[in-house]
């Protein structure tokens, strides 16, 4: 397979690493994308990828809560003047309130009416195109409930209240003083918006990626020539570091610095005199996982990766 300029631009990318390296993962996988990032991570030539470092996305992350429930919404355009733009922070300001009817279904939120204009939200974003003159997407939604406790909510680099780069959800369940869970919930919006969880607890998380990340790190061993039973003990324990650093319960509470998530909510429970179940989170960071687009590329990297 030919490994072309762009192929080592979007390597290049997202770990960080230099050209020759990526072009040689690439070729040595061939052409595969998530491969080659595998195959950089054993020799460590990269870390895991980051999705954010290829975030090219602007708009708004818009919340909205009402009494125990609350909906995150994310509308996309093309430019950062955009969401500086009133009009369209007005329009995902509507969108994240209808959006705590919508169950978390995209579909259904764009097909929601918009408030006093007879048309739907999609159609809405439309009349909104050809007015501020760039594109725009309602590109996903979530929502988060409680039968008897709190969700709480935070928006990170907000342009206004409810409207910014990080929008985050954190329901509590729990039968205690009410005060008490809203201090602790956002105190654990806060959390989630700084240390970026993938889950709350190991058995949340996507085991294929898990099984991944495992074979990756039992590769990096095994270069290291130890027996296999050292092997697979310093497997575990990376693992456990992996589960620590990715996990909500596990993680370093950022308020403290010291003591884990997990015993913060513990020790709340005093203050609300009640246990205290974490239920779910949403963490929407602006733009994640949307590629840049396509640019002209520097001659060395066309060089390089040998394209014309």
């Amino acid at each position: 397979m030919e490994i072309t300029a762009a192929m080592v631009k979007q390597l290049r990318d997202s770990t960080g690493v230099g050209m020759m390296d990526c072009k040689k993962a690439l070729a040595e996988t061939n052409g595969d994308m998530e491969a080659a990032i595998d195959w950089l991570r054993t020799r460590g030539l990269a870390k895991a990828a980051k999705k954010a470092d290829r975030v090219a996305a602007e708009g708004l992350v818009g919340v909205a809560t009402a009494g125990t429930k609350a909906a995150v919404v994310e509308v996309n355009s093309e430019t950062d003047f955009v969401a500086r733009n009133e009009q369209f922070q007005n329009i995902v300001a509507s969108v994240a309130k209808l959006a705590l009817d919508a169950d978390g279904d995209v579909v259904k939120l764009g097909e929601m009416p918009f408030p006093g204009t007879g048309h739907s939200v999609s159609a809405e974003l439309t009349e909104a195109i050809s007015k501020i003159g760039e594109n725009m997407n309602l590109r996903r939604t979530q929502s988060v409930e409680v039968t008897d406790g709190v969700v709480e909510s935070y928006v990170h680099n907000s342009v206004k209240p409810g409207l910014g780069k990080i929008g985050i959800l954190v329901a509590l369940e729990s039968s205690g003083d009410k005060a008490a869970l809203s201090a602790l919930g956002k105190q654990l919006a806060m959390h989630i918006a700084a240390a970026q969880p993938q889950a709350i607890s190991p058995e949340d998380l996507d085991q294929e990626m898990v099984a991944r990340e495992r074979a990756i790190i039992l590769e990096q061993v095994k270069e290291s020539g130890k027996p296999a039973d050292i092997a697979e003990k310093m497997v575990d324990g990376r693992m456990r570091k992996y589960f620590e650093e990715v996990t909500l319960l596990s993680q370093v509470f950022v308020i403290d610095g010291e003591t884990k998530v997990a015993d913060a909510i513990k020790n709340a429970e005093k203050d609300a005199g009640a246990p205290i179940k974490l239920s779910k989170f949403v963490r929407y960071a602006l733009g994640e996982g949307i590629e840049k687009a396509e640019s002209d590329f520097a001659a060395e990297v066309a060089a390089t990766a040998g394209a014309k």
